[in-house]
């Protein structure tokens, strides 16, 4: 599939995203390729169908200007009590809508923004779809005090780390931390894994986003849309 067959199809799924956000919400926007076609369509509703919302959120500074210069007002997560729809993308999506996210570094908003929402959709194209998590390092974002002692650990662990990097340099985070990419794949026992490292001293958050998403909006390269829901 090319780029533009490609990015027809993430804007199609954005379009169905954007048909399902109501007046009055407080609206959780995730950050990607395909998210940008999402506000691009929330635009659209603002203009032309009086769309008001009464608080949005978002996962990335390029979310958040795209928004702005959308005539959106973007606040804080803390400013908010509860998100009442987030819409975001995913790296890759499993058969029961687990995911792995964080291609783009921002697994720690991300997280935290879905963790506070009543609902979670997020937008694909078909090329994200697998069977169980696999086709894509786990990003694990890492502390940079104890990270040569994480990377060590989980090359021990058969994870086959890798250190993200940004040219020559290691990658920085928003929140000035390291990411280490796991290239074990498939991802061996997704909740186990979670588990090792939700209790793993160093470890800020990891990309294993299970049990959390409601919704998923497909687009199929036939041009059919198609909705999974939990």
């Amino acid at each position: 599939m090319d780029k533009t067959e490609q990015d027809r199809l993430k804007k199609e799924a954005a379009e169905k995203a954007a048909s399902m956000v109501k007046s009055g919400m407080i609206l959780g926007v995730g950050t990607g390729s395909t998210v940008a076609f999402f506000i691009d369509a929330l635009g659209k509703r603002k203009d032309n169908d009086g769309l008001k919302l009464k608080a949005i959120v978002t996962t990335s500074n390029r979310s958040k200007k795209q928004l702005e210069d959308l005539g959106f007002k973007v606040s804080e997560l803390a400013d908010v009590d509860q998100v009442d729809l987030t819409v975001d993308g995913s790296d890759r999506v499993a058969d029961n809508l687990d995911g792995i996210k964080g291609g783009g570094g921002a697994l720690t908003l991300e997280k935290n923004v879905a963790i506070n929402s009543k609902k979670i959709i997020w937008i694909v194209d078909e090329s994200k779809l697998v069977h169980r998590l696999s086709g894509f390092p786990l990003p694990v974002e890492v502390l940079p005090i104890s990270c040569e002692q994480n990377f060590k650990r989980f090359k021990q662990e058969g994870l086959k780390p890798q250190w993200r990097m940004d040219g020559d340099k290691r990658y920085i985070t928003h929140y000035g931390n390291y990411i280490i990419d796991l290239a074990a794949d498939p991802v061996p026992a997704p909740h186990g894994l979670a588990d090792y490292l939700d209790h793993t001293v160093g470890v800020v958050e990891h990309g294993l986003f299970l049990d959390m998403c409601d919704e998923v909006i497909i687009a199929h390269s036939d041009g059919t849309i198609e909705d999974k829901i939990k």
